[in-house]
């Protein structure tokens, strides 16, 4: 099975990888909640598997992608050539978000948790990123690709930024009116990627050079809560223009010597 987050292969029957720790198992699109192998219809929901709700962005990058960088995506002969890029991976997710949810109605968890996802997006493209996968309680986007952007450290370090800051202020709202607790956490990390052919409805394969993809999500899976935390591999494109707290070498899992 092929996790959806650092793209490493497991055994069958892993519900975790066992590279970056991402989970394996596969959620209903509407409640969020964990579906049992082969089953048309959520057990906890009763929606079918298949089905997309109403209100949650279509699954394709064509779905969420705003129709500006749409266009120029598809305009763009250079992003739609496959070629190896140096971008920069982001990974954001809500912490904890199955203890969030699991009390919940499930129309009230996508409820609470679709806001979280959009504005995980919205701040993505306003730095002209690209969302790569819509995960259940989280994203992958990129920068520098299928749009090159020689800045893309940068613009992957200030979409973090709003992030958490667009994040947080939809938090508080919760924490005042209900009481609910929303922390995302972000990781980044820069290297070269393959970048390959996009067809007419954006479909994009991404296939990471090395372990470009995968530290980025083991950075965002040692995130505190409410933090993003990157590699210094992006620190060294970003250097400047923003402010860090260095956490000294870390010890990171498939990784051969602890990483800054």
């Amino acid at each position: 099975m092929k996790c959806p987050r650092c793209q490493s292969q497991n055994r069958e029957g892993v519900r975790f990888c066992e590279d970056c720790g991402g989970r394996l198992v596969t959620v209903c699109p509407s409640c969020g909640a964990e579906l049992a192998p082969d089953k048309k219809f959520c057990g906890s929901c009763g929606s079918p598997v298949t089905a997309q709700p109403v209100e949650r962005q279509a699954a394709s990058p064509q779905g969420y992608t705003p129709r500006h960088l749409a266009e120029k995506i598809l305009t763009s002969r250079q992003a739609l050539e496959g070629e190896r890029k140096q971008v920069t991976v982001l990974f954001a997710d809500l912490k904890g978000s199955m203890e969030l949810l699991a009390d919940q109605d499930p129309e009230e968890a996508r409820r609470l948790l679709d806001p979280v996802l959009e504005r995980m997006m919205e701040a993505v493209h306003r730095y002209e990123g690209t969302v790569n996968q819509v995960m259940g309680d989280g994203i992958m986007a990129l920068f520098g690709a299928p749009l090159a952007h020689e800045d893309h450290a940068v613009r992957a370090c200030h979409a973090a930024l709003r992030m958490q800051q667009t994040v947080g202020w939809y938090a508080e709202e919760l924490r005042r009116g209900r009481g609910v607790d929303v922390q995302i956490r972000i990781g980044l990390n820069s290297g070269e990627v393959v970048v390959r052919a996009i067809d007419s409805d954006l479909h994009m394969d991404y296939s990471a050079i090395g372990q470009t993809t995968h530290l980025a999500a083991r950075m965002e899976q040692l995130a505190r809560p409410g933090s993003t935390l990157i590699s210094r591999d992006t620190l060294r494109l970003a250097e400047g223009y923003i402010e860090v707290k260095p956490l000294g070498p870390v010890p990171v899992k498939g990784m051969p010597d602890p990483v800054e």
